[in-house]
């Protein structure tokens, strides 16, 4: 092969290269938040063990949980809980949504009601109801519980009840800062 020859072909794949490696960088996510909330509960840490109360095998209620001030230009926050561990794919345990952007805490036991005092509104959870429902997992495991808090933007043009589904489509795009804190729990 002659040396302009190779030199053509050496030129030719560093530019297929140099277009490749072009196309291939991404673009920062518009929809993913700049800043993240410290979200935390006196009732358990970070990866910690989620306290018997706060289940299905004690009183059931949510745990006290509080955050840090979000980022300006936040409306409201909204929060879900999930166990990602399920056997049947990820369950739902709570969707509250529409908390005022004043709040920087919620006290332990929110009551079972759609809409609470402050307006805040309780979505549907995997057992059909607009409730809190704490972690159950089958006999014999261990579960994580994500709790994820968002502020965002705007407050969110929904009903109590509406899904988790349906609050993650309305949020998009009007998220600012997100929070989260896992914690475990298993039963005998």
């Amino acid at each position: 092969m002659g040396y302009r020859r190779w030199w053509l072909l050496v030129a030719a794949s560093f530019g297929v290269l140099v277009m490749s490696a072009c196309g291939s960088t991404t673009s920062p996510d518009p929809s993913s938040p700049d800043a993240t909330l410290e979200l935390t509960s006196a009732a358990f840490g970070r990866g910690e063990g989620i306290p018997q109360t706060y289940t299905c095998d004690g009183e059931d209620i949510s745990p006290p949980l509080s955050w840090g001030d979000p980022p300006e230009g936040t409306e409201s926050f909204a929060l879900i809980l999930d166990d990602p561990d399920a056997p049947v794919g990820t369950w739902v345990h709570w969707v509250l949504f529409n908390i005022p952007a004043d709040k920087r805490s919620l006290p332990e036991g929110i009551p079972a009601r759609d809409q609470l005092s402050d307006g805040s509104l309780h979505g549907q959870n995997s057992w059909k109801r607009n409730d809190y429902g704490g972690p159950c997992p089958p006999s014999g495991s261990t579960h994580r519980y994500v709790l994820m808090l968002y502020a965002l933007d705007t407050t969110l043009d929904l009903e109590a009840g509406a899904t988790k589904r349906n609050v993650l489509k309305a949020m998009d795009g009007h998220v600012l800062a997100e929070g989260e804190l896992t914690g475990e729990y298993s039963r005998q």
